[in-house]
């Protein structure tokens, strides 16, 4: 029997069993639904952009959206040992300070202020650039600083003409400015969770790996959580463990497994006739996610990345990435951003972009007539909207409802119509002049506010960074107190990205994998000095 049941191999799964397995005297078995990381693509950094569709993923869509004309957008969650580390754009940015010290201040998360979080950061982080008391240099994650194309060098200089000062670091403590985005990823390679901490953990004795093996419940006994049913196959096999049960799913994972285990809104559990183990109102609760809008501009020539969509350029950077590493393939594709103001009244940024020398690379965004483009994408880092994710059905092959429920707030589509205003100044900039050749999304004949407002609503997307449905506080009303212990319940945890009680004002990747280090510690009661 072992001591530890992680359910989950991503982000956070792959991290918590290589720390945890770390004790010889501890055993651990983890679970994921998806396959091994054997597909190419995902150890190229060029190839997150094959992974929204396809059998990596769950496949999800959004419920139709009231405040986005009632579109569905597809929602993908990585069904992959890796999870989101395994899928994504690779982007590398933690949020800013008071992101942290706002959920000790605010919601009662005592020991997760921003000097209580940094040492995780850094003991995470294998930095090939920046040093210091900010950054690690020797941690098992790969994070590397790129050889940017050079229309995305063109950017950071249109964005500096903007007003936007360079920002060389944005993981040091401030975010303000454009620059060029470190991403996880070495030697030309990603490194995935699996890649940088779990491969390295399998050789452990005390470490078991199950793939391709759904949970179906989280099983209670006498307010206790002691173990899992698994779907493998055509079996389904109950697992104990000694000490706990800890759900790394993910913000639309982790609550669906609770709900079909009888831990949610009792009133919801009933109308699918799941027997209440443990009433738990804001399971499924507090969804929110960044919604991206996307400006793309029509180059006047092949200055950007459009020209590998051709097999003979496919096959030039295919040769170069084999022979040498580099090149177009060993790229993340989003290579520069930055983070600016909307509303002034904030303390920190709260608009981010992100630069990319192509058109027709994110899902849903098609190709300029011209066939070479570029897209600058932007999005409010601190959503005011709030959604959920709820049962279909109490059979688990159902996916579940998510209702992002973007735009909610009137709030955030003002961000949205303030990022489009920011990124097109930065592409009038002189710096793009002779690249450019007409605005093509969402083109010149739209103007005015109320005008940018319904091109948010009607092309608005998920920018991939769920959060918040098993939210952590102090307060009665959270999912899992600071310790990450699901309330009312003993030997459960939930350590993903459904335990933020508010997003991060970045990409959502490195908090996560930051959380599920210093969960780690919280288990085996350790800590990690600054």
């Amino acid at each position: 029997m072992p001591d530890y049941i992680i359910v989950g191999g991503g982000s956070a799964g792959c991290v918590l069993a290589a720390r945890l397995s770390e004790d010889p005297g501890l055993s651990v078995v983890l679970i994921e639904a998806g396959p091994p990381d054997t597909d190419r693509y995902i150890h190229m950094p060029v190839g997150f952009f094959k992974m929204t569709s396809g059998p990596l993923i769950w496949g999800y869509d959004a419920a139709p959206g009231k405040e986005i004309d009632g579109r569905v957008m597809v929602y993908p969650q990585a069904r992959v040992l890796g999870g989101g580390s395994s899928i994504n754009a690779q982007v590398f940015t933690r949020g800013c300070p008071q992101d942290y010290d706002g959920w000790a201040a605010d919601f009662g998360c005592a020991g997760w202020n921003y000097a209580d979080v940094l040492p995780y950061f850094v003991r995470s982080e294998g930095n090939d650039t920046f040093a210091g008391p900010q950054h690690g240099i020797e941690g098992p994650l790969g994070v590397s600083s790129g050889a940017p194309h050079p229309l995305t060098r063109i950017f950071v200089k249109a964005a500096q003409q903007a007003g936007l000062p360079f920002r060389a670091d944005f993981n040091a403590g401030e975010q303000e400015g454009a620059g060029f985005y470190q991403t996880t990823t070495r030697n030309g390679r990603r490194s995935s969770t699996a890649v940088a901490y779990l491969k390295p953990a399998l050789a452990r004795p005390n470490l078991s790996l199950r793939t391709d093996a759904t949970v179906s419940r989280v099983v209670v006994e006498n307010g206790r959580a002691v173990g899992v049913e698994i779907v493998a196959t055509d079996r389904t096999d109950l697992m104990r463990a000694e000490r706990e049960v800890i759900v790394t799913s993910g913000a639309i994972g982790s609550p669906k497994l609770l709900m079909l285990s009888g831990i949610g809104p009792a009133a919801h559990l009933g109308q699918h006739g799941i027997k209440v183990v443990h009433d738990l109102a804001g399971v499924g609760q507090n969804l929110h996610d960044h919604m991206d809008v996307d400006v793309v501009a029509e180059l006047n020539g092949p200055h950007g990345i459009d020209r590998y969509k051709k097999k003979r350029w496919q096959a030039v950077a295919g040769l170069e990435y084999a022979l040498f590493g580099k090149g177009p393939v060993a790229s993340n594709i989003v290579e520069a951003g930055g983070f600016w103001w909307g509303d002034r009244a904030e303390r920190t940024p709260d608009i981010q972009f992100h630069f990319l020398p192509g058109a027709g690379v994110e899902e849903g965004i098609g190709s300029v007539p011209g066939g070479n483009g570029c897209t600058l994408n932007s999005y409010h880092v601190r959503p005011r909207s709030r959604g959920s994710v709820a049962l279909r059905s109490a059979d688990l092959r159902d996916a579940p409802i998510i209702d992002a429920n973007p735009f909610a707030e009137r709030y955030d589509l003002e961000r949205a119509v303030d990022g489009i205003e920011i990124s097109r100044e930065i592409l009038s900039q002189p710096a793009f002049a002779k690249y450019i050749s007409r605005e093509h999304l969402p083109g010149a004949a739209t103007k005015g506010r109320a005008a940018l407002e319904a091109f948010a609503r009607q092309h608005g997307r998920s920018a991939y960074h769920p959060v918040g449905t098993c939210r952590m506080g102090g307060d009665a009303d959270s999912v899992v107190d600071p310790e990450l212990r699901v309330r009312g319940l003993a030997g459960l945890r939930v350590c993903d990205s459904s335990v933020m009680p508010r997003i991060v004002s970045s990409n959502s990747n490195a908090a996560v994998i930051m959380i599920a280090e210093k969960a780690a510690d919280m288990i085996t009661g350790k800590t990690t000095a600054a």
